[in-house]
């Protein structure tokens, strides 16, 4: 039986984005040499805002075109400081995710041995959860406008516009039940604002309402976002799946990587689950300019990514294999500086490596 070649395409993009998609790749590369019965073949794209400063645009024109029969894209970080901010994130990240609908944003929140959490709970507490983001629509919709330029005093204006549809709702909301299903602790943590905003966060409490009723086997709560920011840190062994809209998320599962020790270690997935078009795995850390390019960030959100996407490609034993690594990595002490340590870049890649499973045969 010939191997399964799985296509990926890869985008580095910016900053430090550069170097942890390099350090995954090795990785990859190196499971791929101890594998049997799969191959990664790679194409990867000089996208991003050294490309906008020659080209005008994030990405080519026809970028969707020909990301659309990959298997899988890798993803590093974008921004830099010679892009404003809304242009370089519309103009490639989000661009991809909307373009292919990757509607589900999967965040999990995973407390790695041998790193320092700022929770005294960590120390003696078992704790493990995962944010799923709406991740097609909410408050990132792109509705709005911004107008009267012209005017003078102060009398510009600017509109933003959250958009929820019960589709939308749904689909993530029964996907985090579903994810649910598949945990130890079977618990889905709803996030709302609906005593705010009246009519858009209210729908989605009566989705998440009508989809529950649906899972009698699954424990559920609706909590109210600043509270819930509340809960990550004072009741954090009571999440299992939190699920929200794509702002809110966003900001918590910040929240919850600073907590697990760093923006660094949090990996994230972007998935489109019916398949229709590629899904997009990335760390969920930013691009970092003040220490681009000096060897220093941490890998380990990379390679969590990296590991979402051998899951998403079927490879469960190399990915738990992976994930292993990593944990056995920063047992050992192997840590960059964000959190506590002074390994490089590369040499936490080559430690995971060397933790990797043996060859098989």
């Amino acid at each position: 039986m010939s191997a399964k070649e799985f296509r990926i395409a890869a985008i580095p993009a910016d900053g430090v984005g550069r170097e942890v998609v390099a350090a995954g790749r090795e990785v990859l590369d190196a499971i791929e040499a101890g594998g049997a019965g799969f191959s990664f073949a790679w194409e990867e794209f000089p996208w991003g805002s050294d490309y906008y400063a020659e080209h005008g645009v994030m990405m080519a024109e026809d970028g969707l075109e020909t990301l659309k029969d990959f298997d899988a894209i890798y993803f590093g970080a974008v921004g830099w400081p010679t892009v404003p901010d809304h242009v370089s994130l519309w103009g490639l990240r989000l661009k991809i995710c909307q373009g292919f609908d990757q509607w589900a944003n999967l965040r999990p929140v995973q407390f790695l041995p041998g790193i320092q959490s700022p929770l005294r709970k960590a120390d003696d507490t078992d704790l493990d959860w995962v944010v799923v983001r709406e991740n097609s629509e909410g408050e990132y919709a792109g509705f709005g406008g911004h107008t009267f330029a012209a005017r003078e005093d102060k009398g510009e204006i600017a509109v933003q516009s959250a958009l929820f549809t019960e589709v939308g709702c749904e689909r993530i909301i029964r996907y985090a039940f579903e994810l649910a299903r598949t945990r130890a602790r079977k618990k889905v943590s709803s996030v709302t604002k609906s005593n705010a905003q009246q009519y858009g966060m209210v729908m989605w409490d009566q989705v998440f309402q009508r989809v529950a009723a649906e899972y009698p086997d699954v424990a559920t709560e609706s909590v109210l976002v600043d509270a819930m920011s509340a809960k990550f840190v004072l009741q954090p062994e009571s999440l299992s799946v939190v699920v929200a809209s794509n702002l809110f998320a966003d900001i918590l599962s910040d929240l919850g990587s600073a907590l697990a020790g760093s923006l660094g270690l949090a990996p994230s997935a972007n998935l489109n689950p019916e398949r229709r078009f590629p899904s997009m795995f990335e760390p969920v850390h930013g691009s970092a300019p003040d220490i681009a390019g000096r060897g220093v960030c941490n890998p380990i959100g990379a390679f969590g990514s990296a590991a979402m996407m051998l899951d998403h490609f079927g490879l469960r034993g190399e990915a738990e294999g992976l994930r292993k690594a990593i944990e056995a990595a920063t047992a050992q002490g192997v840590r960059t500086r964000d959190v506590g340590g002074d390994a490089t870049t590369a040499e936490v890649t080559e430690a995971v490596i060397a933790n990797l499973p043996a060859r098989r045969a």
